[in-house]
Parts: C-alpha cells; sequence; structure tokens
C-alpha cells in the first residue's frame, strides 16, 4: 500500500484547529496563551502556546476518530522501513524500558552490552530484570568503549541460554556503530529478540553513505531521539518493530505503563514534521552535513594539538564495524589539558556549547542544521582555545583505570541494591562494598557504577579525580562524592 509522504497529519491537525476557531474549555489552563504570564509569553512567543493543545479531545476528537496520531506514527513506520512505530514524548529513556519490559520480566535475564545509557539501567531496576553483562570492546589506549561484537553475544548467550534476548547500544555518542546484522542473527538463531538502542541514530536511514540502521538490519525493535541528530523537540523519541518475537500490542501496553496521559503535542508535531521533512530532502541534508562534516574534520586536524577522532581511530579488528563522522569527537589530550576544562573555556569565552565532554574529549555534533557560517564559528572558536590552551594548564590528572579494573563485578540484582536496606559510607571506605546507587559520568550518561556492583579503589579513584577536574556526577546522594550510597552490611550478598 502507497502513502503521501507530503502529508503530517499532525501538524494539518493543528492548523484545522486554529483554522476552524475552537474553543477549549480543556486542559491546558493557559487556553492558547492567553493565560499566560506576559513574561514567559515574551520570552517563548505565542506559537509556543498555539501549539500545545490536547492530544484526544482536542488535537482529535475525544475518541481519536480521526485517527491523526496512528497516521503519523504509520507514516514514520514506512519511513524506516518498519512495520510499526510509536511515538512517545518522554525521550528514549521511556522508550528503551518499554521495549525491555515487553522483551523480560521479573528474574528473567537480558543480555546487556555494558556500554548502555543509565535509562537502560534505570529499566532494569524498575522491572526486576537480571542483566547479563556482554563487554564493550575497549580501547585502552584512547580509553573508549565500543560496541560488543556478534562474537561477544554468542558467547554470553551460549553461558546463559535462558536470556530472554539482548540489547546492544549504536552507535554510541562518540559514533562507533555495531555489526547490527551479525548480532541480529546470533538472536534470531535462537528464537530471541534484538533491542537497539539507536538514541544517536535518527538520520541514519536518510543517506546511503551512513552507517546502516537497526530496522534494515533486522533488529526487532529499535529505539531513536529525533530529538538528538533530527529536527524533533526534546523529548522527542519514537520505538520502531518488527518481526513476530515482540508483539506490537505487548510493546504498547508496556509503554502506556510508562509513558503520560497527556503528551505533548507539540513534541508530536515535531516528530511528524521531521519524517516529512527527511522523506522530502533527507538524502541532500545528510549529504550536505556529511560534506560539510568533512570540511570541519580536516580544518580540526589541521590545528595544532587537536585531533578528530575518524575511523581509523575507532575501526578494525576488535574495534568499531562501522563509523557516523557526525559527532565530530575533538582529543585535546595534544593541548595539555582536559575534555571539561575546554567545554567549560569555550562557552564562557567563546559562547559555544560542546557536546559530549570526558577526560580528553570534547563532541562538536554537526547535524543537517550546520552550514558554513556555523562552522566557521566552531574553527575560530578553537583556533582561539589551542591559543588559550597554555594558560588552562596544568590539566588536573583523571587517573583512568585499565578495562580489567574498570569492570565491576555484579554482586546483586540492580533492583535488589537499590530498594534494599542501604548506607552512607566515606568513599574511602567504600571499596569491597556494594553500591546501592548509580554513578554516572555525563554526558554521555554509561553509568560508571551501576546498583548492585562491587565498588573497588581504581573505579572510585577514577571517579573522585574525575569529579575533581570536572566531570559531571548528576546521579550520587552526595553530589560531592565525599559519601557513596551502599547496601547495608547486613544485607546478604554474592562473595567475592
Amino acid at each position: 500500500m502507497s502513502v503521501d509522504h507530503t502529508e503530517a497529519p499532525v501538524l494539518q491537525a493543528l492548523s484545522d484547529y486554529h483554522r476552524e476557531g475552537r474553543l477549549s474549555f480543556t486542559p491546558p489552563g493557559h487556553k492558547q496563551a492567553r493565560g499566560a504570564d506576559p513574561a514567559v509569553r515574551e520570552v517563548l512567543g505565542d506559537a509556543v502556546f498555539l501549539g500545545d493543545v490536547l492530544a484526544s479531545g482536542g488535537l482529535d476528537d475525544r475518541l481519536e476518530r480521526g485517527r491523526v496520531l496512528e497516521r503519523a506514527e504509520k507514516l514514520m513506520a514506512d519511513a524506516v522501513h518498519a512495520e510499526h512505530t510509536f511515538f512517545t514524548t518522554c525521550g528514549s529513556s521511556l522508550s528503551v524500558k518499554a521495549a525491555m519490559l515487553a522483551v523480560a520480566g521479573p528474574h528473567e535475564r537480558l543480555l546487556i552490552g555494558r556500554d548502555a545509557h543509565k535509562s537502560v539501567v534505570s529499566g532494569l531496576i524498575l522491572a526486576g530484570i537480571e542483566p547479563v553483562w556482554v563487554e564493550p570492546r575497549w580501547d585502552a589506549e584512547r580509553h573508549i568503549a565500543h560496541p560488543p561484537s556478534a562474537a561477544d553475544f554468542e558467547r554470553a548467550f551460549a553461558a546463559h541460554p535462558d536470556a530472554k534476548g539482548a540489547l546492544i547500544t549504536s552507535p554510541t555518542p562518540y559514533g562507533a556503530c555495531a555489526d547490527l546484522r551479525a548480532v541480529a542473527e546470533v538472536c534470531h538463531r535462537r528464537s530471541r529478540p534484538l533491542i537497539v538502542d539507536e538514541a544517536w541514530g535518527a538520520h541514519l536511514p536518510f543517506h546511503p553513505d551512513l552507517p546502516s540502521w537497526a530496522m534494515d538490519a533486522g533488529a526487532d525493535v529499535c529505539v531513536t531521539s529525533i530529538h538528538k541528530m533530527g529536527s524533533g523537540l526534546e523529548q522527542g523519541s519514537v520505538f520502531h518493530l518488527q518481526g513476530d518475537l515482540v508483539p506490537p500490542e505487548l510493546l504498547k501496553t508496556r509503554a502506556d505503563l510508562l509513558g503520560t496521559t497527556s503528551p505533548s503535542v507539540l513534541v508530536y508535531a515535531g516528530l511528524d514534521g521531521w519524517r516529512r521533512q527527511m522523506m522530502a530532502h533527507g538524502r541532500e541534508l545528510m549529504g550536505g552535513a556529511l560534506e560539510l562534516a568533512e570540511r570541519v574534520r580536516s580544518a580540526v586536524e589541521q590545528l595544532e594539538g587537536l585531533h578528530v577522532d575518524g575511523r581509523e581511530d575507532y575501526c578494525g579488528a576488535g574495534a568499531a564495524d562501522d563509523f557516523d563522522p557526525l559527532p565530530c569527537v575533538i582529543d585535546v589530550t595534544g593541548l595539555g589539558i582536559t575534555g571539561y576544562r575546554a567545554a567549560d573555556w569555550l562557552r564562557e569565552h567563546r559562547s559555544v556549547d560542546a557536546h559530549l565532554t570526558d577526560h580528553r574529549r570534547i563532541g562538536a555534533q554537526l547535524t543537517h542544521a550546520d552550514d558554513s557560517a556555523t562552522a566557521d564559528e566552531l574553527l575560530a572558536a578553537l583556533k582561539d582555545l589551542v591559543r588559550a590552551a597554555p594558560e588552562l594548564r596544568p590539566a588536573p590528572a583523571v587517573d583512568v583505570p585499565p578495562p580489567s579494573e574498570l569492570r565491576l563485578e555484579q554482586a546483586m540484582p540492580p533492583r535488589d541494591a537499590f530498594f534494599g536496606p542501604t548506607e552512607n559510607v566515606p568513599v574511602t571506605e567504600a571499596a569491597g562494598r556494594v553500591a546501592a546507587e548509580m554513578i554516572t559520568p555525563y554526558p554521555p550518561g554509561i553509568p560508571a557504577v551501576l546498583p548492585g556492583e562491587r565498588l573497588n579503589e581504581p573505579v572510585l579513584r577514577y571517579l573522585r579525580t574525575g569529579r575533581a577536574a570536572g566531570m559531571n556526577l548528576p546521579d550520587p546522594n552526595d553530589p560531592e562524592l565525599g559519601t557513596v550510597r551502599v547496601v547495608a552490611r547486613d544485607v546478604r550478598v554474592a562473595s567475592t
């Protein structure tokens, strides 16, 4: 059945709502901006409020007989070769939890790459799913993790044949990609579904020179943040489904369990408009972004002390399988400073915000929205950073452990550790204890410590030195990291 991708059902319904002059005696209480604070209206503009209507009983009628959302979701599914698509206004943090709950339940096992986002860990805690961690491919020289390989998942299934499925993150926030087709084949030989956290891959379906995306690679469920690399508004996420291993009604039920009953039509409109934009102009827009990224990457590489991580750094034997160049991850080690200090300086002195920051890198994310003007501003700011670098030294040392010490033993299920009896202990006395909280350098949001993991001194030292150097740790009960929340001593845990 052919579909018309010039349509945008949500946007058309909003237009009709205003054209028909509907008078609402329903939420939201600002009543089409009339009741909003004038100072707020001045900053946000009335367009925000005009697009803020009820999804049912506003955008559509009370029984949703216009099928506005359903039609928009079907168009999105067609755009990315999925059988079903569901919109959510709670970000991919909700979408990935819904996907996990549709595959495994309390006390059941799920294979998960240990480089997963904190939202995956939150899903484990909420659902009581027991993780079987699959180790990422660790680059000890660059201190960076790449997605696990198909062989890694093969070994994990052999050791845990009762696992209900697998979850992998690809692309990573750094642009490293897995061989999703090979991982999917490993799962499907066992009739087990593959979930792909593809939050950073909304753009992938729309240009042949970009890495393949989950649906074309045969994944069963794919979670995508349209707001990250696309044109959607913050919190705009979709999850796609294909095959018969995860029933669509089950996935929808799990999403309804977690989602809001007051979804934002503004976010729906952003999702709908992004799909139409990409189907009309995606190849042209993504091609322009790739050309711009190549120019920026080449120019940055010419700046003394800076290096742009590329395919040759990430891909090859024992490393990532593919590479997305648009995150544009810049290593500042040659300047003798940390990524934290570089990002802070760029924001304070050049009004340029970097995305990803770690002890040695910043991410200058490029999308189809960038052009020569924004690229030139970035390059000028980086040139100034190079000149300012001597004043930013010495860089505080961050003690990054080798992979063998960075990986912690999972002594308890995350849910049991998080909800069980706990106590706070000085960080200097926490080694050997079982963590009851997440500790996550953010961004990119990959936890260094999970509830239920047994803490060791190298990881604690990494977090202490990282925080002293500028690492953002939003999770711990004690934001200063003077204490750590751990499982109480009288709780029985696995022995070392």
